[in-house]
C-alpha cells in the first residue's frame, strides 16, 4: 500500500429501499425506510438480494459496512404490513427453500460463503430480521441508544434468516436460548457484556466508527484474512480434527498467494508502520518492544 494518502472514490447505486455506496474499497449498504424504523419488505428483499450480489462479486469491494437510515432504528425485521409475500407457498418452493436454494426471506440472510468482512454499524434498535441481519455482520458497533431482540416472539413469527444459528455461536446456547424463548430486549451495555456487540460508541458515532474500522481492515493484505474468516466459519462447531483439516486447506491456499511474497518482503525490509520505529504503529492495540531490531527481541509482525 502506498504510503500517501488515500483518496476514496465515492459511487452511489440507487435503489429505492437501500442505499448502496462504494467509499473507495468499502461498500456501505444502508436500510433505507427510516419511516417504517427500517423494516424489510418484498422490494427491500429483492434489493438487498441484488446488492449483496454486487458486493460479493465487485473485486475492488474488500469489506461491507451495513446500518440503517436516521437514528431510531438499524432494522426491526420484516414488513408484517406487508404480509407474507416473501414467504414460499407451494410445496415446491417450500422444499427448496428446505434445501438451502433460496437466499432468506429478508435479503441474502442465509448466504453463508462471503469471507470479506462485514462490520454492522447499529444506530437504534435491531429486532427479530434486524437482530438476525445484525447478527449476519462479524464484527458490531452498536450506539448507546441500541438495543436487540427477537420482538417477533409476541406475534408467533419465528426466525427465519440466521438468528437460531448464528445467534448461538456469538454469544453462546443459552443467552441465545434466553433472548429467543422469551423476546426480551437486551440494552447496548448488556449486549457487550455478553459479546453480543464488539463496541459501543455514542449516538450518531456508529457508521463513522464502523467505516474507520472497515478502511483499516481494507488496507491490509486481503488473502490470508478472508481465508482466516473461511475457516473459522466453516470450521465453528465441527469436532477439532475436522475443524484443524478445513484450517490446513484454507491456510496451504493463502499461503502460496502472491500475495505472501510481498507480506514477508514488507516484513523483512520494515516497510510498514507496526515496524519503522520513526513511525506510529498502525495495528490498534500493538506494543513495540525497547529494542525492535530483528534478533533482538520483541518486533511486531
Amino acid at each position: 500500500m502506498s504510503r500517501c494518502a488515500i483518496h476514496y472514490s465515492f459511487i452511489k447505486m440507487t435503489y429505492s429501499e437501500i442505499q448502496y455506496e462504494t467509499l473507495g474499497p468499502v461498500t456501505v449498504i444502508r436500510f433505507n425506510r427510516p419511516e417504517v424504523r427500517n423494516c424489510i419488505g418484498p422490494t427491500t428483499h429483492q434489493e438487498l438480494v441484488d446488492a449483496w450480489t454486487r458486493f460479493r462479486d465487485d473485486e475492488q469491494a474488500l469489506v461491507a459496512v451495513i446500518t440503517g437510515a436516521g437514528d431510531l432504528s438499524f432494522s426491526t425485521g420484516g414488513d408484517l404490513k406487508a404480509g407474507i409475500e416473501n414467504l414460499p407457498h407451494t410445496p415446491a418452493e417450500i422444499a427448496a427453500h428446505n434445501r438451502g436454494e433460496r437466499p432468506g426471506i429478508l435479503g441474502p440472510s442465509r448466504w453463508t460463503d462471503i469471507y470479506k468482512p462485514v462490520i454492522a454499524a447499529v444506530n437504534g434498535t435491531a429486532y427479530a430480521g434486524g437482530l438476525e441481519w445484525a447478527c449476519f455482520a462479524d464484527i458490531r458497533i452498536a450506539e448507546e441508544h441500541a438495543s436487540f431482540g427477537v420482538t417477533c416472539r409476541r406475534w408467533n413469527i419465528g426466525l427465519a434468516d440466521g438468528g437460531t444459528q448464528r445467534l448461538p455461536r456469538i454469544v453462546g446456547l443459552g443467552r441465545a436460548m434466553e433472548m429467543i424463548l422469551t423476546g426480551r430486549v437486551v440494552q447496548v451495555q448488556e449486549a457487550l457484556s455478553i459479546g453480543l456487540v464488539n463496541e459501543v460508541v455514542p449516538k450518531g458515532q456508529s457508521f463513522k466508527r464502523a467505516l474507520e474500522l472497515a478502511q483499516f481492515i481494507a488496507s491490509l493484505p486481503q488473502q490470508a484474512l478472508r481465508t482466516d474468516k473461511e475457516a473459522a466459519i466453516r470450521g465453528f462447531g465441527l469436532p477439532l480434527h475436522e475443524g484443524l483439516r478445513i484450517e490446513a486447506e484454507c491456510f496451504n491456499r493463502s499461503i502460496h498467494h502472491r500475495d505472501t511474497v510481498e507480506g514477508l518482503r514488507r516484513f523483512n525490509e520494515r516497510d510498514h508502520p507496526d515496524r519503522r520505529p520513526d513511525q506510529q504503529a498502525r495495528t490498534p492495540g500493538i506494543v513495540r518492544g525497547q529494542d525492535a531490531a530483528p534478533g533482538n527481541g520483541p518486533d511486531p509482525a
